[in-house]
């Protein structure tokens, strides 16, 4: 089963001897971190209103070293069309809080065993203005990885497990000016353009993890027609 936000004890990677390890000491100093960073003033919740919301931010190690996992949305959707995300979505009256919806949504998106995951903490709660959705961030660590893919085709258009070495290469990073004329970071690796609401939170989680890499933050782009 999952540990409970703030349960340190989780697992890691079974390694090949079959023992269960601890969670990585430095996803445990993240957790901590991230428990009480900074929300940037175009993510804070309003005093009421917006729909409640969670999302999963699972961190795994892959081949290339530590991970996170990242969707694509569908660009046939209402809301957020093609646009990256952690897995995630509204609470359903029928789950037991945030982190039930986090894992929820998380294995009916990409068929992730949740067995195998182990949630840390949750972050601070924040807001996206364009759909009026109130997120909470579920930090957890992928003890027992698993094949994950688009469960959902009509509304999920890829999965992706990003290295946060890739993540941090100063070569992907550059500001975005978004539709709303706010400019962010962002990302861009392989096939996938991560920007608004999933990059100020990747961006964040790097820098409070200590992976952040000096680039040019001056670098500015427009999001591309389509995306």
């Amino acid at each position: 089963m999952s540990a409970a936000p703030g349960d340190r004890s989780g697992g890691s990677v079974v390694p090949a001897d079959g023992a269960p390890a601890p969670a990585p000491r430095w996803l445990c100093d993240l957790a901590t971190a991230a428990t009480t960073m900074e929300v940037p003033g175009v993510l804070r919740p309003p005093a009421s209103g917006g729909r409640e919301s969670a999302v999963l931010v699972l961190f795994g190690e892959g081949r290339d070293g530590p991970d996170l996992l990242y969707i694509q949305r569908n660009a046939g959707l209402r809301r957020h069309a093609g646009q990256p995300a952690f897995p995630g979505g509204a609470i359903e009256a029928t789950d037991d809080g945030p982190v039930a919806a986090a894992l929820r949504e998380a294995a009916e998106e990409t068929g992730l065993d949740t067995a195998g995951v182990d949630v840390l903490a949750t972050l601070p709660e924040l807001f996206i203005g364009r759909s009026q959705f109130r997120v909470l961030p579920v930090l957890a660590w992928w003890r027992v990885p698993c094949a994950v893919w688009p469960v959902d085709v009509g509304e999920v258009a890829a999965v992706e497990r990003i290295p946060l070495a890739a993540l941090a290469d100063p070569r992907h990073r550059f500001m975005l000016l978004g539709p709303s004329g706010h400019l962010g970071p962002a990302f861009h690796i392989g096939q996938m353009l991560i920007w608004g609401f999933t990059a100020m939170i990747t961006d964040r989680l790097l820098a409070l993890g200590g992976w952040e890499r000096p680039w040019d933050a001056t670098a500015t782009r427009e999001l591309p027609e389509g995306a």
